[in-house]
């Protein structure tokens, strides 16, 4: 589960403001934000499938991806995290390349991807659920939360999320906003979510230990947790 929150096109002081917490197994293999071989994309590396969820270029382009909860996977999908690392080492508009994805999306699980490029004010959001419905939108300008579901998707913690990432920009207006303080202020909460209003997508245990902003997810089996902040 991850989560991002972002506002674009729609500050006086930044085209883009992102602030996003990537939750992953513990024992998955991850290389932390960095400039990658060539010095040309920034961004974390999954190291088992090589691809990244959250990475932009010099060149003003950027793109980040969530899964989308569900209860089953296909065994031999493609690798979702590659769609990032395609797109910025590309050409493509964001529209053109949203396009493309969605000629073979059914052969990936469910995701969430975000293309963007800074230089042409361009945003794109496309993903391949729910199943047989992918779909490609521009993203408008204003706040936007997402999560493990479309975007926008009103589940409690984006909610959350949202409200408190506006009161903050609210407070400090057209001036520079302290990121960093944001990042701890928001992406560190660990509230969980009402029982009543889970999604139901996934078990019970599982949802409602990743319902908060901030994952820290322990049992015997399997350790789950927050493993990046990224703004």
């Amino acid at each position: 589960m991850c989560i991002a929150v972002f506002i674009w096109q729609d500050h006086p002081f930044y085209p883009l403001l992102l602030l996003s917490n990537r939750d992953e197994y513990y024992n998955r293999a991850t290389k932390p934000v960095a400039w990658w071989e060539g010095g040309e994309v920034l961004g974390g590396r999954d190291e088992v499938a090589g691809g990244t969820w959250l990475a932009c270029t010099r060149h003003g382009r950027l793109a980040f991806l969530t899964n989308v909860a569900e209860l089953s996977q296909l065994p031999e999908a493609k690798s979702r995290g590659n769609l990032p690392l395609q797109f910025l080492q590309g050409w493509m508009s964001p529209m053109e390349f949203a396009k493309e994805v969605l000629k073979d999306a059914d052969q990936y699980n469910g995701f969430n991807l975000v293309l963007s490029d800074l230089c042409s004010k361009t945003m794109v959001y496309v993903t391949n659920r729910p199943k047989g419905e992918s779909s490609v939108q521009k993203v408008s300008t204003g706040i936007h939360v997402l999560s493990n579901a479309q975007l926008d998707t009103p589940w409690q913690k984006a909610e959350r999320l949202g409200r408190s990432f506006k009161e903050l920009l609210d407070i400090y207006g057209s001036s520079e906003v302290p990121v960093e303080l944001m990042v701890e202020k928001l992406m560190t909460d660990t509230t969980k979510a009402d029982i009543h209003r889970l999604p139901g997508v996934r078990s019970f245990e599982m949802e409602y230990n990743v319902s908060s902003i901030f994952v820290e997810f322990d049992t015997p089996e399997v350790t789950f947790i927050t493993y990046l902040k990224v703004a």
